[in-house]
């Protein structure tokens, strides 16, 4: 038990580790995470157009939980989000 205790343990610092050397959301970042996205959105409605009321509901919901805030980091999730919802 003690083994799994400290590799979990050991996991969990390496995982911590990793995290904290991601990038930092620039604004670069940002707008290549905005384009890619639109055109996720436009390659999906395209694709399929009767998705259209689908993918702009899942937009809606991913905007909404993202109303308010006003870091590139958060906007970074939410373009993350919305181009996962919308690839689906």
């Amino acid at each position: 038990m003690k083994k799994f205790l400290f590799a979990a343990v050991g996991l969990a610092v390496l995982a911590g580790s990793a995290c904290s050397k991601a990038p930092e959301c620039t604004t670069e970042i940002a707008t290549k995470k905005a384009q890619d996205m639109a055109t996720a959105l436009q390659e999906a409605i395209t694709k399929d157009p009767s998705k259209a009321a689908d993918l702009t509901a899942k937009v809606q919901a991913v905007t909404t939980k993202y109303q308010g805030t006003t870091t590139l980091a958060d906007a970074c999730k939410a373009y993350d989000e919305v181009t996962a919802a919308i690839k689906g």
